[in-house]
């Protein structure tokens, strides 16, 4: 007895996760078709907003296309029937199709995969989407999920990249407004497969410029900002022309509010990365702060019902649970961190202490820890033992600069801790080469206002000034009263102005005079004021002449 329950127990056991995974499977199926659904939907009511509903789903299907490819298999073999040379193309990178529970054993399903499964039970052999030719955006958008289910699973790049392309021909071909939004997503997968593949995007450059063209002609925002982005890669990240990059900014208007986010986002990280090498800091940290902002900071949630997600064990909670664009966040913030270096401030300490952030930045924390003491042993020690990890990261030569802002902040430290002291003993402290460079450095330092000290060179010695109470002498006193003569004198011209308009309009001299000499505004003005007071002083009279008329009228009449 209790080996026949330990038996079904196990085998129980063993047919939960089979019976969890079909449950995954039917519901990702459902998934799909609703998306194909609103494609459909958005093509027949001309609204782009369906389909980018349809985009916005995109990282959740790549994941769930790792364990179930086959359901992908299933909707190519069904969507993409009456395109035979496409159908088999696209099956030939995919497993064999899925097939439902309901249409494989000839089972009525029950609950909720009754309502997902029960059309294709119905008619198994033959669906309703393949009886009539599949929309151009509805086979887009199937390549679009078998490039990107391929690119995930490390498929040799060649077939990915001549896939891709073969799918940027045909969209181009096509030339239909509602292909432009999954159009700009496989550009910027063919973009994705040149770089993987070792050619670069240098390959393609003229195929760029041309989609640009052409894009800003159609007035397609979307292709634009992917195409513009692609570009500003090409001549930033691969060529390092900088140059090049500023004048396809400064000429090439971004369509920053039609765009998506994502590429709003890589747009202003490329313009951030573009102004910090021009040592142009704020603008460049501005544009970091929109990048990260902008780009996704919480976890990506899969789809389907709380009982379902509760049911999952914690490592299928922390698969559906990851970070998105963790690869673009630890970009921007390395670059953001060495800006705000750059610009005299210290990031935050919270900012290295986020867990998809903690490793990454690590060596850029010692370089922080480095710039707030004032340590250039530290400094260079970490630099030399980072390079390679800098060097990848593009950030080498901005981290370079930062070796003038540990002297600085070094030499302001030794200036409050001493009066005076000799140049040997900073060149020691600071590790310099020599006294020269001591010197150098405390004279620039000197210049820019950073310390407030003079240099005595008989005795080769720093010797810093004395901290003078500025509100104990007669400087703010002074100050204050040349703000008060300045108002004084600034009240006495208006009213001077005033008096001398007023003259005018009656003497029809100074006053015209004084006219000729404001500006015509001004002048305007003044002649508006002055018939305004000829106008108040005519009503005046007449008003005091009627009420004499009428005094003497009560009079006469009294005297009859």
């Amino acid at each position: 007895m209790s080996a026949n329950t330990a038996a079904n127990s196990a085998a129980n056991g063993a047919s939960a996760p089979a019976a969890t995974a079909t449950n995954g499977k039917a519901q990702f199926l459902t998934l799909l078709r609703h998306n194909l659904t609103l494609i459909e939907r958005g093509v027949a009511h001309v609204e782009q907003r369906y389909i980018a509903r349809v985009l916005r789903s995109l990282p959740y299907v790549r994941r769930q296309l790792q364990e179930s490819a086959d359901v992908l298999a299933l909707l190519v073999g069904e969507r993409l029937a009456s395109d035979a040379g496409s159908r088999d193309t696209l099956l030939r990178f995919l497993p064999e199709a899925y097939k439902p529970k309901a249409a494989a054993k000839g089972e009525k399903p029950s609950g909720a995969a009754m309502d997902e499964d029960a059309p294709a039970a119905e008619k198994p052999e033959k669906p309703r989407a393949s009886a009539v030719e599949a929309l151009p955006e509805v086979a887009a958008y199937l390549r679009l999920l078998v490039i990107a289910h391929l690119l995930d699973k490390k498929h040799p790049l060649n077939e990915v990249t001549a896939l891709c392309q073969a799918a940027v021909n045909e969209m181009m071909r096509q030339n239909r407004r509602s292909l432009d939004p999954l159009g700009a997503k496989l550009i910027f997968f063919l973009g994705r497969c040149r770089e993987l593949s070792g050619e670069g995007l240098a390959s393609m450059r003229d195929d760029l410029l041309a989609l640009q063209r052409t894009a800003s002609l159609r007035h397609d925002a979307e292709t634009n900002a992917t195409v513009q982005n692609l570009l500003l890669r090409l001549y930033i990240v691969e060529g390092n022309q900088y140059d090049q990059a500023d004048k396809l900014v400064a000429r090439a208007p971004f369509p920053r509010t039609k765009a998506s986010n994502p590429q709003v986002a890589r747009y202003d990280y490329y313009v951030g990365r573009i102004r910090a090498v021009e040592l142009n800091y704020s603008d460049a940290h501005t544009h970091l702060q929109q990048a990260i902002r902008r780009a996704p900071q919480q976890s990506q949630k899969t789809p389907g019902s709380a009982a379902a997600r509760s049911e999952q064990d914690p490592a299928q909670k922390r698969a559906s649970e990851r970070a998105l664009a963790a690869g673009f966040l630890q970009t921007a913030y390395k670059f953001l961190i060495i800006v705000e270096l750059l610009m005299g401030d210290l990031p935050e300490r919270s900012v290295f202490r986020i867990p998809v952030l903690r490793r990454a930045l690590a060596p850029y924390l010692q370089i922080v820890q480095a710039v707030r003491i004032g340590d250039l042993s530290q400094f260079q020690n970490t630099l030399q033992e980072h390079q390679e990890l800098f060097q990848r990261d593009k950030t080498y030569t901005l981290i370079l600069r930062l070796r003038h802002n540990v002297i600085k902040t070094g030499i302001r430290r030794i200036s409050l801790a001493y009066s005076r002291i000799s140049l040997a003993d900073i060149t020691r402290k600071l590790h310099l080469e020599s006294e020269e460079d001591a010197e150098y450095v405390i004279a620039k330092a000197i210049r820019d206002g950073v310390i407030d000290a003079r240099v005595e060179h008989d005795s080769a010695t720093m010797v810093s000034n004395e901290a003078v109470d500025i509100y104990a002498t007669n400087e703010p006193q002074t100050q204050l009263q040349q703000r008060i003569n300045f108002c004084l004198q600034l009240h006495n011209d208006s009213v001077k102005v005033r008096a001398e308009a007023a003259c005018g309009t009656e003497t029809d001299q100074p006053g015209d005079a004084l006219l000729a000499r404001q500006p015509p505004r001004r002048a305007r003005l003044c002649h508006r004021g002055a018939r305004a007071r000829a106008r108040a002083r005519q009503g005046d009279c007449r008003r005091r002449d009627r009420r004499v008329r009428r005094g003497l009228a009560i009079d006469v009449a009294w005297l009859r």
